[in-house]
């Protein structure tokens, strides 16, 4: 965690910003100890970077990356080297690889959503699952939007919101591992290795280490 603590801009952008849920009652702006707020500003990032296309100012914070030490451990390469190619690209690039990678003709090189890497169709089982676990949590789907939930900005815009908000130990565990532990990290070597991608690769990179972290650290004996 303490390289996350390096590199993880503090005017990181509200990662619920862009829910496609919203919950009554979010305790917004309540204080977390430093190891949760670089969890909570990790998958902000991730979310904001496969979302939509981030625009100049978002590539600069993520450049900051590139001051962390590449040699202590993968997540810190990850970061440094994400740093580096946000440093390297330009708005209009990444707005290409972007739309080749998820958008495209039809579809793009790769599927952000569970119900794919799980059963390899969209709007499945994992979906319904998904949404009733949202619903026991009190999340509510945000009006006008018509994104199926189970996108990968979504997902880590609820572990955001969940770590933001509090939530317990158990109750975080519970929903990665239910949700993001089968097929996240799966998710992100593709991306790392994605024909269409650049930058996007460094993001695959950086979210693989990260979902690999987390993978370690929730399962952890409470």
């Amino acid at each position: 965690m303490n390289d996350l603590s390096q590199a993880v801009p503090s005017d990181t952008p509200n990662p619920g910003s862009q829910l496609p849920e919203t919950r009554d009652g979010i305790a917004r702006g309540t204080a977390l100890d430093e190891e949760q707020h670089y969890r909570v500003g990790a998958y902000g990032v991730l979310a904001q970077l496969l979302r939509h296309t981030p625009d100049q100012p978002m590539l600069d914070r993520v450049a900051g990356f590139a001051a962390i030490e590449p040699s202590r451990d993968e997540l810190a390469l990850a970061m440094s080297m994400l740093g580096l190619s946000a440093s390297d690209s330009r708005p209009e690039a990444v707005d290409n690889e972007f739309h080749n990678l998820f958008i495209g003709m039809g579809r793009g090189e790769l599927v952000p959503y569970g119900s794919w890497y799980l059963t390899g169709f969209l709007m499945e089982k994992p979906l319904g699952r998904l949404r009733d676990d949202l619903a026991g949590l009190g999340f509510q789907r945000r009006e006008g939007v018509t994104e199926p939930e189970d996108h990968v900005a979504a997902l880590c815009e609820v572990m955001a919101m969940l770590i933001t908000e509090k939530a317990g130990f158990q109750q975080q565990s519970q929903f990665f591992e239910s949700h993001i532990a089968g097929w996240l990290e799966r998710f992100f070597a593709d991306l790392s290795e994605a024909r269409s991608a650049f930058f996007y690769r460094a993001v695959g990179r950086f979210g693989a280490s990260f979902v690999a972290m987390e993978k370690r650290y929730l399962s952890m004996p409470v």
